[in-house]
């Protein structure tokens, strides 16, 4: 069982998607590591040696902010746009996309599930 960074990778994938599982690392980054740490993309994680784990620890402590600063640094930033009042900082704060995409229709991961407004529900016609 490989741990890098403080996150436990699965032991039955191969390790380009295994070091996909760090916060800050995607597929590109995760190939670029694995080059520059002389190991195939294609191994699996359970077969890696303490060697092989403890360089690509190194590569990604030496190249790459990830795991808790990374996120440190992202909810600094955004506290920052929320403090200095900016208008990213406002859509942020509201829960509504950040970057100029329409919420007329769409917007569902951002806003969140649906609301029923009521009143909008058909009445049933009264008896007399």
């Amino acid at each position: 069982m490989a741990r890098i960074s403080g996150v436990t990778l699965p032991n039955d994938k191969q390790v380009w998607v295994g070091l996909t599982y760090i916060y800050g690392i995607g597929p590109k980054f995760s190939k670029a590591i694995l080059k520059t740490a002389n190991i195939n993309p294609t191994t699996r994680v359970k077969d890696l040696t303490d060697a092989e784990i403890s360089r690509i620890q190194d590569t990604i402590n030496s190249n790459y902010t990830v795991e808790g600063e990374l996120q440190r640094t992202v909810s600094g930033n955004v506290k920052r746009l929320t403090d200095i009042g900016a208008y990213r900082g406002l859509r942020h704060k509201a829960g509504l996309p950040s970057r100029g995409q329409r919420t007329r229709t769409n917007a569902r991961t951002r806003r969140g599930k649906r609301l029923t407004v009521a009143g909008t529900a058909k009445k049933a016609p009264a008896k007399t």
